[in-house]
């Protein structure tokens, strides 16, 4: 294994029937990085993104996060090594306010079941490291509001802070900006520069600009096949990478 990769795939495979929807691909991610993972519709992109989560499991390949072997793991038991995954649409209870979504995720991470019907003495334990993670993503004058009640770009922060409440090593988004407007587009890009400090990130993001501005290294997929790899002023000058999204946008 590679000593500065956090996550490392070698040779995954996805077969559905006769189709191959990720084909041998190796992918490495290093300790730290912001690692984006792009590429045109049908790429395979998503397909890879749940074979790294253990949604899926590879028709064959091998996927190894911090040296240990994790190809055959649910993801709940990954999401206890810190391997843990936020995803495209917003996952929070929408008639719990942020501070008690953030509760839960951290009565989770206790490992304490979802026991809703706790008394609320029991729960206000969790309220000191909840604000402090209502904080971190800039949701602290929005911590008495019901889910239902906040804007999208809220909405996904928060759903960014009951992942952190996880207390995940890496964190694995999932098109992070999907449906946003401009401005929180750049609140969240904002938020995702200061989680990473001390965590490794990898995102799969089809906004080129956000790509380019937050990606140390950047993985290009095309028919589920690894077409380029390098930083963006790298891949956004392959003429592979160019073809691949004539058509689908531009680099």
């Amino acid at each position: 294994m590679n000593s500065g990769a956090i996550l490392e795939a070698a040779g995954l495979t996805m077969e559905f029937g006769g189709f191959v929807a990720v084909n041998n691909v190796n992918l490495t991610v290093e300790r730290g990085s912001i690692h984006a993972l792009i590429g045109p519709n049908g790429a395979g992109k998503t397909t890879l993104f749940n074979l790294l989560t253990k949604f899926l499991q590879p028709t064959r390949g091998a996927i190894r996060y911090q040296g240990r072997d994790i190809t055959r793991m649910q993801p709940a038991d990954i999401a206890r090594l810190g391997l843990v995954r936020s995803f495209q649409i917003s996952a929070v209870f929408p008639h719990m306010t942020a501070l008690e979504n953030v509760r839960i995720a951290l009565q989770r991470r206790r490992g304490d079941s979802f026991d809703f019907w706790r008394s609320e003495t029991v729960l206000s334990k969790f309220n000191g490291e909840g604000a402090a993670l209502l904080a971190d993503v800039g949701l602290t004058e929005f911590s008495d509001i019901r889910a239902s009640d906040l804007s999208y770009g809220r909405k996904r922060a928060l759903e960014i802070a009951t992942t952190l409440a996880l207390n995940p090593e890496m964190l694995l988004l999932d098109e992070p900006m999907a449906g946003m407007a401009q401005q929180d587009i750049e609140r969240i890009s904002a938020l995702i520069r200061r989680i990473a400090k001390n965590r490794t990130i990898l995102m799969v993001e089809h906004n080129l600009s956000v790509v380019a501005s937050l990606s140390n290294r950047i993985t290009v997929l095309a028919r589920g096949k690894v077409l380029a790899e390098g930083d963006y002023a790298a891949v956004s000058k392959d003429p592979r990478v160019i073809e691949a999204y004539i058509g689908a946008g531009h680099v």
